[in-house]
């Protein structure tokens, strides 16, 4: 006699807009310094480390080096298809997950073994083993020669779905190649697009040091510009600022008699450019931000209370980057689903990612 399955009052199959599968292997050998190169080959350290701050008397050592050892596991996995196994542990089985590469070969910090075309390579056979779950993004790194015509392979021969960019590892969003060759064909083809918007990850060792370089290619009004210039095209912006500016907008406030002292938070300017009208199909997501849950949840919630917001916020989580955290994926998706309410939560975690990937009306 078969066992009958008994329905988990838990589970609410949703779309992950931000997820990551990428292994070491498509990391560049040194990032994000050279001492991390042992980790790779021995990742036996990690572990050392974590039972020495099992016995040393700092508060929370041991925790943050375990999370880091959960991280680097899940980055040691050989294939993409493993970290896609793990991740599928923490959400209902027919939850489905934009899946977006990482092209670091050329951001300063080392070789990496497998280059951005066998990334994409492998992220594609991944999709057609699960058609039904996986969503593939490409990615464009607009100085790698021949990288719109990359762009086109994926999504020509082997069916991938939008665009990935990552400006502050090295270039800016209105870069000529982007401008020129790739957002036109983004905007024709209704190819969404999503960009990394926050201060923190990765970044080109040549802004390693210079945040400001780096601030001025990733805050939401860098973005403006090509908004402007293709309005049709669907632009989410992750991180819906980051948690620094998450941290500001709540911790340090802003000086009511300094006219613009708000334009310097970038949560502050997705909001205003989203509110304004002036950007339709403009998006962002939660992802890693909200695993500061009990930090910033209330003031989400409160953000959401505004319809033209609510209706332009997808749920993400940048896995496996979160690794790092202390929540789970699982633990964060069902917090918010409680702390929203499920109208909200269905709202950003279903209906809002199929309208922005082109799958539903608005």
């Amino acid at each position: 006699m078969s066992e009958v399955s008994t329905p988990d009052p838990a589970d609410l199959p949703i779309v992950n807009c931000h997820t990551h599968l990428f292994t070491t292997a498509h990391t560049p050998r040194y990032y994000p310094y050279r001492l991390m190169v042992l980790f790779r080959y021995f990742p036996w350290l990690v572990r050392v480390i974590r039972k020495l701050a099992s016995v040393l008397p700092y508060e929370g050592l041991y925790a943050k080096v375990h999370r880091l050892e959960n991280f680097h596991a899940t980055g040691q996995r050989t294939s993409q298809a493993e970290v896609y196994r793990e991740m599928r542990h923490f959400y209902p089985r027919d939850s489905r997950y934009v899946a977006l590469p990482l092209d670091m070969g050329l951001i300063g910090y080392g070789p990496v073994e497998k280059d951005i075309r066998a990334q994409h390579d492998e992220l594609a056979e991944l999709a057609r083993l699960h058609p039904r779950n996986i969503i593939p993004f490409a990615n464009v790194y607009p100085d790698r020669p021949g990288a719109f015509a990359e762009f086109r392979r994926c999504v020509e021969s082997h069916g991938f779905k939008g665009l990935k960019i990552y400006p502050k590892t090295g270039f800016a969003p209105d870069h000529p190649v982007l401008m020129q060759e790739v957002y036109p064909y983004c905007e024709e083809r209704g190819l969404p697009v999503i960009s990394h918007c926050s201060r923190g990850g990765v970044c080109s060792r040549a802004w390693a040091r210079d945040a400001y370089s780096r601030d001025r290619v990733t805050e939401p009004y860098a973005y403006r510009e090509v908004l402007n210039r293709f309005p049709k095209m669907q632009l989410c912006l992750a991180h819906y600022g980051g948690q620094t500016d998450w941290q500001d907008y709540l911790s340090k406030g802003f000086d009511p008699e300094r006219a613009h002292a708000k334009d310097q938070n970038w949560v502050y300017q997705i909001n205003k450019m989203i509110t304004s009208g002036a950007y339709p199909n403009l998006w962002t997501d939660i992802s890693y931000t909200m695993f500061h849950f009990n930090a910033f949840s209330a003031l989400l919630k409160l953000f959401l209370e505004d319809e033209v917001i609510s209706s332009r916020v997808l749920f993400g989580s940048d896995f496996y980057m979160t690794r790092q955290e202390q929540l789970s994926e699982k633990a964060v998706s069902i917090q918010l689903r409680d702390a929203l309410g499920e109208a909200i939560f269905t709202r950003i975690a279903k209906q809002n990612p199929r309208i922005w990937l082109g799958e539903a009306d608005k």
